[in-house]
C-alpha cells in the first residue's frame, strides 16, 4: 500500500493478561502544499494518494473552478526540501487562461489539520462559499431501503481501514440505481470528499446530479458546503450532522441524512427525496382500516 499506511512496533496490553510485543500498521499522516500557479495557497494534513483529485476537489469546494476544462494541469514539484529534493507532497495546479486565480484575501492563513477543514480560514466571511450549481431542483428521489444498504456497501470497501482502523471514507453512489461510482479514504474526512469531487471533476461528472454522498463519520458544516459545490443533492453521514449543517441543508435544498445505521435513519433537510411511510402516513393507513369487532364488541 506505500506511503498509505506504515508499520510500527507497539506494545498490546490486556488487563490481566499482561503485554505482547508485535508490529502494527498506521495509517500515513503527511502535509501537502497546494500551489496555485506556483503560488501557496493552503497546506493540507492527508494520507498520501489521489493527490491530484484532492487539489482538484479542494479548487471545486473554494469555488476557483467548476468544471474540468478550468484545471490545465496539476503536478508535484521540487522545493519542499532545502536540497530540492521531490517529496511529493508540494502540487502545483495551472489554471485555465479564462480562470481568475484564487482571491488573496480568501487564502488559508495557516494549515488545515486533517480533522478540521475550516481552521485555516483567514476569515469568518471566507466560510460560506457560493455554489455554481443549484442543488434545489435535482430530481433525485429513491427509496429508504435503498439509503439503508450504503453504508455496508461503503465498509465493504474500505480496504485500508481493514488494516489500519484510522481512515475516513467517503463514496459517491448513483442515487438512482444505488451503484458505488466512487470511493476514496483519507485521515481527514473532508480530503477523503474532496479526493471524490476532484475525481468527478476530472472525469468531466460535476455536477454530480442524482447522486449520494456517504459518508464514514459525522456530516459538518463544511462537508455539507463540499457537497453542495459538487451538485450533490443527498449527503447521507453514519452519524449526526451539526447544526450549522442542517441550516445549510436546508437552505439550499438538499437532503441530510445523519445516523445512517441498519434500517433506521433521521432526516434533517429535504425529506421529500426519501420514499417511505412516514409515522403520520402509517397511522393515516392505520386509521383507514375496517375496526374488527371483539367479543365485547370493542376493536
Amino acid at each position: 500500500m506505500g506511503r498509505i499506511t506504515a508499520r510500527r512496533r507497539v506494545t498490546r496490553m490486556t488487563v490481566g493478561h499482561g503485554a505482547s510485543v508485535r508490529e502494527d500498521y498506521l495509517t500515513v499522516e503527511e502535509p501537502l502544499e497546494i500551489r496555485v500557479a506556483g503560488r501557496p495557497l493552503a497546506i493540507t494534513m492527508r494520507t498520501p494518494g489521489h493527490d491530484v483529485e484532492l487539489v482538484a476537489g479542494f479548487l471545486v469546494s473554494e469555488g476557483v473552478i467548476s468544471r474540468a476544462d478550468h484545471l490545465s494541469s496539476a503536478r508535484y514539484c521540487a522545493g519542499a526540501t532545502v536540497d530540492h529534493l521531490n517529496t511529493y507532497n508540494v502540487i502545483d495546479a495551472t489554471l485555465a487562461p479564462d480562470v481568475k486565480a484564487p482571491d488573496p484575501n480568501l487564502e488559508r492563513a495557516f494549515y488545515t489539520t486533517s480533522s478540521c477543514g475550516l481552521c485555516g480560514k483567514a476569515s469568518i466571511d471566507a466560510v460560506r462559499t457560493a455554489s455554481a450549481y443549484d442543488v434545489a431542483d435535482d430530481p433525485l428521489c429513491l427509496d429508504a431501503a435503498l439509503l439503508a444498504s450504503l453504508p455496508d456497501a461503503l465498509r465493504d470497501q474500505q480496504k485500508v481501514f481493514d488494516r489500519t482502523g484510522g481512515l475516513h471514507a467517503a463514496a459517491l453512489f448513483d442515487g438512482r440505481t444505488g451503484d458505488m461510482l466512487v470511493l476514496r479514504e483519507d485521515v481527514g474526512r473532508h480530503n477523503a470528499v474532496d479526493k471524490v469531487v476532484g475525481w468527478a471533476l476530472t472525469a468531466d461528472r460535476l455536477p454530480l446530479r442524482e447522486t449520494v454522498l456517504m459518508v464514514s463519520g459525522r456530516a459538518s458544516f463544511e462537508l455539507t458546503q463540499k457537497a453542495s459545490m459538487a451538485g450533490i443533492p443527498l449527503l447521507a453521514a453514519v452519524s449526526a450532522p451539526s447544526s450549522l449543517a442542517a441550516e445549510l441543508a436546508a437552505e439550499i435544498g438538499m437532503t441530510l441524512v445523519g445516523f445512517l445505521r441498519g434500517d433506521s435513519m433521521v432526516i434533517y433537510s429535504g425529506a421529500e427525496r426519501v420514499r417511505g411511510k412516514t409515522a403520520d402516513e402509517a397511522s393515516a393507513v392505520s386509521s383507514d382500516r375496517p375496526v374488527k369487532e371483539s367479543k365485547a364488541g370493542v376493536a
